[in-house]
């Protein structure tokens, strides 16, 4: 068992709602929910297992403006009265970040959320907490980028830096680069940034490379596998256990943080990876045990990007779910008829159904050596390269 746990949601978080045509619909937030709960992920109240449910408060704007700038803060409001206007410097009104009504309200409720996670895990009341509708992480202090306003995952870790924290871990498995969190630390050694995603030669944001290891004083602090296109399962998780786990163990840090865009799905529109559900499932097991083996289990964990709103996401957040909550689904287990009624009711679509793409996640570990002809072998060496001397690690194994 892991402990208590719990997940902060209030329906209302869902009213961080770019439109019904921008991809990343607050329904993959709602449709996760409702699949966790009926599958007794989430409790139904007292009596019932699951994970407890609490309630996410808004934060403050002093809360907010421990990352990001007043005046930035001060253009997310008038947009969010405004949905014509264009702040193209603050990356308003674009195409990715269409202004809407309460912009500033939905977002800092978000960050609020994500702050609540933290607290619960950083004062021992849970020892792991989730905020699906977070890991924004794409937000620079001074600017929206990527379908985010703000950062709430940065605000969190900065929260608790702020508290006392002397090390913070974080690992990002979106499909994406995690720029925006690597932004506001790069210059901070106490905050080790880990990213895997598709590389910036194909994908946005274009950033997040091997070479780009931290600033001065805090070399060795970002770590940025960039993968190539394809990539599936056994090769993903290959990476991932060449990198994330020594350097996390290296490092010995207060507490992980983590950011789980599973836009990395085969089905995702957005990207070029080729993960399945079960092969993220097994990222998330992975990081929930590396929790318990370096930090004594303070994992607070993010949702972020993901665009296959039916097929991959609330699967995928709902296995997460099970794992913060100390009891992970079976992969064969099948979905609730309700939910995929549900499903068809709203969207007119059929659900899947079972909680599984039918694989059994396997991958070559690096020990075993590697191929310099293959692309991905050669992301993941240079990575290491670059990054292990810094942490004290041999990267020549």
């Amino acid at each position: 068992m892991s402990g208590a746990s719990c997940v902060v949601f209030d329906p209302t978080l869902t009213d961080y709602d770019f439109g019904r045509d921008h991809p990343m619909s607050p329904l993959r937030v709602d449709l996760t929910i409702r699949l966790a709960t009926e599958l007794g992920v989430i409790s139904t109240g007292p009596g019932t297992t699951g994970l407890a449910t609490v309630p996410a408060p808004m934060a403050a704007d002093e809360l907010v403006a421990t990352v990001h700038d007043p005046a930035f803060m001060d253009a997310v409001r008038m947009a969010g009265k405004d949905p014509y206007r264009l702040i193209e410097e603050r990356g308003l009104g674009t195409a990715d970040n269409p202004n809407f009504e309460g912009m500033h309200e939905a977002s800092a409720h978000v960050v609020g959320a994500t702050v609540e996670a933290a607290r619960r895990v950083w004062t021992g009341e849970q020892v792991h907490a989730a905020n699906i509708a977070g890991g924004l992480h794409h937000a620079m202090p001074g600017r929206a980028s990527g379908f985010c306003v703000y950062n709430d995952v940065a605000v969190g870790i900065r929260w608790l830096l702020d508290q006392g924290a002397q090390k913070v871990a974080y690992v990002d498995v979106d499909v994406h680069h995690g720029d925006g969190v690597e932004a506001v630390f790069y210059d901070d050694p106490r905050v080790l940034t880990i990213s895997l995603h598709e590389t910036g030669q194909m994908l946005f944001p274009g950033t997040g490379f091997p070479r780009d290891t931290g600033a001065p004083g805090a070399e060795g602090s970002a770590v940025n596998v960039a993968l190539p296109p394809g990539t599936s399962d056994a090769g993903w998780l290959r990476a991932f256990h060449a990198v994330v786990p020594p350097l996390v163990r290296e490092f010995e840090p207060d507490v992980l943080v983590t950011q789980h865009g599973c836009d990395s799905h085969i089905e995702d529109p957005l990207a070029h990876l080729m993960l399945t559900v079960d092969g993220q499932r097994a990222a998330y097991l992975a990081l929930h045990d590396l929790a318990h083996e370096v930090c004594g289990g303070k994992w607070v964990v993010t949702g972020g990007g993901g665009y296959a709103i039916v097929d991959v996401v609330p699967r995928s957040w709902t296995h997460l779910l099970a794992i913060v909550g100390g009891a992970p689904l079976d992969p064969s287990t099948e979905t609730p008829e309700g939910w995929r009624a549900h499903v068809q009711e709203l969207l007119g679509m059929t659900g899947p159904y079972r909680m599984t793409d039918g694989r059994t996640p396997t991958y070559r570990d690096w020990s075993q050596g590697y191929d310099p002809g293959v692309w991905l072998d050669r992301a993941i060496h240079a990575t290491r390269e670059a990054c292990f001397p810094l942490q004290g690690l041999d990267h020549h194994y």
